[in-house]
């Protein structure tokens, strides 16, 4: 799936002219708080990001979409599957949107689209999120659209220097409906 819409929103697989507009979200430490890298400094980080998700996708373990205001065509932010496990049908997806997007509905409204393609297209049975507990706005979004919460995963990752704990987040196909 290279491209997909929405009634507000156009995704298509990230592309290296992405980047300049990538780097300035990535370069936002409200954005970058809970994700797993620290805030960008140089576009070329943003490409090298690029570049790991298309090779992700070229072995079809992964894949990314930029996120676009269907309106006006505007960048404002990412969405996909940091992780594809064909063997066992499951994914697991990452997200974030640029701050002057949050509390819009926007990522609500391309993460369904992504379920969507993740239970019909790529065939899974299980969709997962981590996230850590002091996100509060990716819990309730992740709530929202039907995930169940599993559990802590106590100091599960290192994080920009420090152990965290994730929260593990799922959807399986007969849940979402599909």
């Amino acid at each position: 799936m290279n491209s997909l819409k929405t009634n507000r929103l156009y995704l298509r697989e990230l592309a290296d002219k992405d980047a300049p507009e990538l780097f300035t979200i990535w370069s936002t430490p409200a954005v970058t708080k809970f994700m797993n890298i620290i805030p960008l400094t140089d576009v070329t980080q943003a490409e090298d990001i690029i570049k790991m998700f298309a090779q992700l996708s070229k072995e079809k373990k992964g894949n990314r979409y930029s996120i676009f205001l269907a309106e006006t065509g505007d960048l404002i932010g990412t969405c996909g599957f940091n992780q594809l496990d064909a063997d066992n049908d499951r994914g697991e997806i990452g997200y974030e949107l640029g701050e002057p997007y949050w509390g819009h509905g926007y990522m609500k409204e391309a993460l369904m689209k992504l379920l969507e393609v993740g239970f019909a297209s790529f065939a899974l049975n299980r969709i997962e999120a981590k996230v850590e507990p002091e996100n509060s706005a990716s819990i309730g979004l992740l709530e929202k659209i039907g995930f169940q919460n599993e559990g802590l995963l106590r100091q599960y990752e290192k994080a920009k220097g420090r152990y965290i704990d994730l929260y593990l987040f799922s959807l399986l196909k007969e849940e979402a409906g599909t």
